[in-house]
């Protein structure tokens, strides 16, 4: 449940959010307050109609000694709702409204000489409808009466219900206008930070020069926006610096290893010397590794485009393999496929896949290379270990080795798939990883023919 609660927060976004809780509260507080007002109004009209109906009783009881004044008391005009009654010691009704002709007593209620007494009770005669009353004690001449005046609560009623129908339109419209102009409002708040997402989208590894867009406006956003911008310009320091060390340590070790390997060539041949000459070459092709990457990583990958015969670049890369891994049994199956491309760079690429292919296989390597639909297509496929399918992603990131050892004859600088994968992405083109059919690895590469 939990989970489910977080996808659906995660898919509403901040806007929605903030509009959807900005509406809760709205609503919660304006049902709270339109309770609140309509039974303060309620409390203030029902006591309003006991000070009505309170005094009208006082009115009638000082006209108690006077027919036609009471008879003008008693009998209500055309708008007043108030009945009145007049009982006598005994309970007898000796006086009435129009209304209670004939009805028995409207209450029960018999307060003492000045004593005043209030309920409220419906009343069969006015259609059971709700009454306010109040009962008057007066000592007269002619004995004590009880002066019953109610007064109808219709009114109040009706004004109440007025109320909440006024509040039963007013707070859905209300909380909806809230929750929309909070939805506009903080979307217009955040399009500095869309602003700065979309930025943000397009800042790599090669473009660390890219800033985020500050708004004008000095607040949260703004700072927050500058805090990123000086994380940026440290990260371009760092990797400036990073970058530079790199290309200056590489052409550095140029010089003093060519040394190193024409003074090898010049002491002849030996065990220890071949092996030192392998180790040689592993570190010039390192170095020219990192050359490369500094490159790449500085100015991108800088192509020459001309046509290029890639079934003679195939041919060559299958004779070398099988010189100088004579134990293996390395098959290449071409067709005649010309494209546009960098020659050095492409035969680059065949040779850090054969390569690759060659540190793991066991017996066999085979390349092919077709044409279909305007695409080069070529596979290098080996009878090794292969590789699994987590991980045939994360072979063409810089350093990254599946070998569980890194011993020097086992394993590669982990540098030859990312470098052919950026000239394939540079041609246009794609390079993925599969499993053969033997149950090896099988590298798939797609150029097009035409660019």
């Amino acid at each position: 449940m939990r989970r489910h609660a977080e996808r659906i927060r995660q898919r509403l976004g901040v806007r929605m959010r903030s509009a959807l809780a900005a509406s809760a509260v709205v609503a919660v507080a304006s049902v709270l307050t339109g309770v609140a007002f309509v039974l303060a109004a309620r409390f203030i009209l029902t006591g309003d109609a006991d000070q009505d109906v309170d005094d009208r009783a006082a009115q009638i009881a000082g006209t108690l000694g006077d027919e036609q004044a009471l008879a003008a008391m008693i009998q209500p005009s055309l708008r007043d709702s108030a009945v009145v009654q007049i009982l006598g010691a005994d309970g007898a009704v000796l006086r009435s409204s129009t209304l209670l002709n004939g009805a028995p007593p409207i209450s029960a209620l018999r307060p003492a000489a000045g004593e005043t007494r209030r309920e409220q009770r419906r009343l069969a005669v006015a259609h059971d409808d709700a009454f306010r009353i109040t009962a008057l004690g007066v000592a007269t001449a002619d004995g004590p009466r009880t002066v019953l005046v109610g007064r109808s609560l219709d009114e109040i009623d009706d004004g109440t219900e007025a109320a909440i129908g006024a509040l039963a339109i007013g707070l859905p419209l209300l909380t909806v206008t809230v929750g929309v102009a909070t939805f506009l409002f903080v979307g217009r708040s955040l399009r500095p930070v869309d602003a700065m997402r979309r930025q943000a989208d397009t800042i790599t590894g090669r473009s660390l020069h890219t800033r985020l867009p500050v708004p004008p406006a000095a607040d949260e956003i703004a700072a927050l926006a500058a805090t990123m911008n000086g994380m940026l310009d440290r990260i371009e320091a760092a990797t400036t610096a990073q970058r530079r060390f790199v290309a200056d340590a590489s052409h550095e070790l140029r010089s003093p290893l060519s040394t190193v390997l024409a003074g090898l060539d010049l002491l002849g041949e030996g065990p220890h010397l071949d092996r030192m000459r392998r180790e040689g070459d592993r570190m010039a092709r390192l170095v020219a590794d990192l050359l490369l990457l500094a490159r790449v990583d500085e100015k991108g990958l800088q192509l020459r485009r001309e046509d290029v015969d890639l079934d003679d670049l195939v041919y060559l890369e299958r004779e070398r393999l099988a010189a100088e891994h004579p134990g293996l049994q390395v098959t290449a199956r071409t067709a005649p496929v010309r494209l546009s491309g960098d020659p050095h760079h492409l035969q680059r690429v065949l040779r850090n896949l054969v390569d690759n292919a060659a540190r793991y296989a066991k017996h066999t390597v085979e390349v092919t290379l077709e044409a279909r639909d305007g695409t080069a297509e070529v596979t290098v496929t080996d009878d090794g270990p292969g590789i699994a399918p987590a991980d045939r992603s994360r072979v063409f990131d810089r350093f990254v080795r599946l070998d569980a050892d890194r011993s020097r004859s086992g394993g590669g600088t982990g540098l030859g798939l990312p470098i052919a994968r950026d000239i394939v992405t540079g041609h246009g083109g794609t390079l993925t990883v599969e499993e053969a059919r033997t149950g090896g690895a099988m590298l798939r590469l797609c150029l097009p023919l035409t660019r």
